[in-house]
């Protein structure tokens, strides 16, 4: 057979590389290289693979981690409280002794957001293919590994057979050059870049970032791009690894050694999308015109720069744009043309597998300096994992937040979703480091605007939205 010389996007390298049967035009038989599970999206799976009398086909490529229904308080040793949590995380527990998976339970020194774990104990590698029934998979893509979330009854199959039937999506890519300005992250671009093409602008795509910015971006701050790009909509997001993007993966992963460095690296080198390559869609963007951004409403698109002002429903397009902003107006008691800044805050929250890795508290800690909560602010402070957590209380960055008022708690996906006990109360408005803003995400009827980290740690400090910008200026 002559060999396809056709040039081909990262995105269908990676899938041709792992397809073990091409079943149709639009599906295949994709390999899994790497599983991860949590407690919640589990436990169906392993019944249905119990009362089918079937095994789990490659126990040492699954991985399971306890961290959505998790409490956070700071104690020395933590117990879920609630029955059903409890339950829940002593069935994943009583499934992988039986299965022989690799486990960061309750109280393991290293528990922490799968999705901040996983890369750091260097188990996310350049051309992977990576699963996990969490949508926020996409995480991976900062290493050059195609993550995505499954469900419940793809658990299941993969499980028993570390395949998965897959659905091709279309390649999409999304440039930017130039640079960020002070003041402004990963975050806030991928905010603003969701604003520009909607929640449902990436549906059905594998997104490719590229671009001098991008270029510009850490690993960790990459994290963050990539793992809110399905809030666009997006079945994927990759970065073709580049020397931060192996240095990342050489750290993490010391088992990379002898001949197998070698040929890891020629690899990764051809990890990238080909010249000519056809892209379905392309979008291009400016980083020199993004500024601070923050959401006003409830879906990470409904998004302003800081400085801006709610939008009147009455400019937008008739039809489901508009109805679904005055619905976010009613749930988020904000009316139209009301500025941004000086919107008062009763709750912040920094944490999450999009910011609450190492960088992000260490740009918390700098905002903070030697200011204070203020009065009548609640702000909590989650690390990602236990190992974030145990460099941050080195570093002194835990002891000088608790000092400024913040509280250090333990790691978990806390209040990003409320499945454990950190949930907000009903009409409380919360500056978040968090992915989604929707309704009751953080607490029924909870209002959640996201930010970066900067941003949430200058709200902390002021009671209200701040423009991080003008806050270090005035300092």
């Amino acid at each position: 057979m002559q060999q396809d010389l056709r040039p081909l996007t990262l995105y269908r390298k990676l899938v041709d590389s792992h397809t073990v049967a091409v079943l149709d035009e639009q599906n295949v038989l994709l390999f899994c290289d790497l599983h991860l599970m949590n407690e919640y999206t589990s436990p169906q799976a392993f019944a249905g693979l119990h009362a089918a009398g079937r095994g789990v086909a490659m126990p040492g490529q699954n991985v399971a981690v306890v961290s959505h229904i998790i409490p956070t308080h700071p104690v020395k040793h933590r117990i879920i409280q609630d029955t059903a949590s409890a339950l829940q995380a002593t069935n994943l527990r009583a499934n992988c002794e039986r299965h022989q998976i690799a486990l960061f339970d309750t109280n393991d020194r290293w528990q922490g957001i799968e999705h901040v774990v996983a890369p750091e104990h260097g188990m996310i590698r350049p051309g992977m293919v990576v699963i996990c029934g969490d949508s926020h998979t996409t995480t991976y893509g900062a290493l050059g590994a195609l993550g995505f979330g499954i469900g419940t009854s793809e658990v299941e199959h993969v499980l028993a057979t570390q395949t998965l039937v897959y659905r091709l999506a279309q390649d999409m890519r999304i440039r930017v050059d130039g640079h960020l300005p002070v003041g402004t992250t990963a975050k806030d671009l991928i905010l603003m870049v969701i604003s520009r093409i909607g929640a449902q602008g990436a549906r059905g795509f594998a997104v490719e970032f590229c671009g001098s910015a991008i270029d510009d971006l850490s690993v960790e701050a990459r994290f963050t791009l990539c793992n809110m790009a399905v809030e666009a909509g997006a079945r994927g997001a990759l970065i073709a690894p580049d020397d931060k993007a192996v240095a990342y993966v050489l750290e993490h992963a010391p088992d990379i050694t002898g001949d197998m460095r070698p040929a890891a690296l020629a690899h990764w080198a051809g990890l990238h999308s080909d010249a000519g390559a056809r892209f379905d869609v392309e979008h291009c963007f400016d980083a020199s015109q993004v500024a601070p951004f923050v959401t006003w409403g409830t879906s990470p698109d409904q998004a302003v720069a800081v400085d801006g002002c709610v939008p009147d429903p009455q400019s937008l397009p008739e039809g489901v744009q508009r109805t679904s902003a005055q619905q976010a107006l009613r749930y988020t008691a904000l009316a139209a043309g009301q500025p941004l800044q000086g919107v008062a805050v009763d709750h912040v929250f920094i944490g999450s597998c999009t910011n609450a890795r190492i960088e992000d508290l260490r740009e918390v800690d700098r905002i903070v300096g030697r200011g204070r909560v203020a009065a009548g602010v609640r702000a909590m402070v989650v690390p990602g994992s236990g190992a974030v957590k145990a460099q941050a209380e080195a570093e002194g960055i835990a002891a000088r937040l608790m000092a400024a008022g913040f509280e250090w708690r333990q790691p978990g996906c806390s209040m990003c979703l409320a499945m454990n006990d950190d949930v907000l109360a009903p009409g409380q408005r919360c500056a978040s480091t968090t992915n989604r803003n929707f309704e009751g995400r953080q607490g029924r009827g909870a209002i959640t605007h996201l930010m970066s980290p900067a941003m949430a740690a200058a709200a902390a400090l002021t009671g209200h939205i701040t423009d991080v910008r003008q806050w270090k200026e005035a300092q």
